[in-house]
């Protein structure tokens, strides 16, 4: 395996580490900012008001996009698997 080739599969893994990260993260950042904003306006300060709906979201989207992340990962995994021969050299 070349240097050039190690560099490549880090890469794309970490790429594909981000993207599925963001997947689950991004809307629950969405929803905690949307909450945040409505404490500030409302000056209620309810610690759960704020981690609830984040967590109810959380958990829709990976019940939601689970497949699609299971299918990224595993078209990540059979690709490097079928890639070893030519990574041997």
């Amino acid at each position: 395996m070349t240097p050039e080739m190690a560099i490549d599969l880090i890469r794309e893994a970490l790429w594909l580490i981000v993207t599925l990260a963001l997947a689950i993260i991004g809307p629950g950042l969405i929803v905690g900012l949307i909450v945040s904003t409505f404490q500030a306006a409302t000056q209620i300060n309810e610690q759960t008001l704020s981690f609830l709906p984040r967590l109810i979201v959380t958990l829709m989207v990976i019940i939601i996009a689970g497949p699609w992340i299971l299918g990224k990962l595993l078209d990540h995994a059979q690709n490097i698997i079928v890639n070893i021969p030519m990574m041997i050299g």
